[in-house]
């Protein structure tokens, strides 16, 4: 019995590190968002915020000039985390179409209910 329940786990085991693996490349569209902030205030959407002292304008691409991490927001309100390319250099792609609606193309893997995309292609839908 104990080898049946070691032998699962490992398989178990293996199936869950090759999940990553398997990631599927897809493209998502979505607003580009500061993560930080929309998890501190989900109306923290656009590129002015408001936080605790107040609001702060452009808070969202000084953010991202600082390679602080970006999300898409997707209109069915699924949050993917960018990384890849396009999150390379402090963000530097991707500052300028903070808040933008953009449609990435990258590898969409799902790590236990937290979405990402290693981006590597961005299309502008509308500003």
């Amino acid at each position: 019995m104990r080898k049946v329940c070691a032998g699962l786990t490992a398989v178990v085991f293996v199936l869950a590190l090759g999940a990553v693996a398997f990631a599927a490349t897809q493209t998502i569209s979505g607003q580009l968002i500061d993560q930080t902030c929309y998890k501190m205030d989900k109306s923290n959407t656009g590129v002015d915020h408001k936080m605790p002292s107040g609001d702060v304008k452009e808070c969202a691409i000084a953010c991202a000039k600082m390679g602080r991490p970006l999300a898409l927001l997707t209109s069915d309100g699924k949050v993917y985390n960018v990384t890849g390319d396009l999150a390379a250099n402090n963000n530097a792609k991707l500052v300028p179409h903070m808040s933008h609606k953009v449609e990435l193309t990258g590898d969409v893997t799902d790590n236990g209910g937290t979405l990402t995309i290693a981006a590597t292609n961005l299309k502008m839908v509308s500003k």
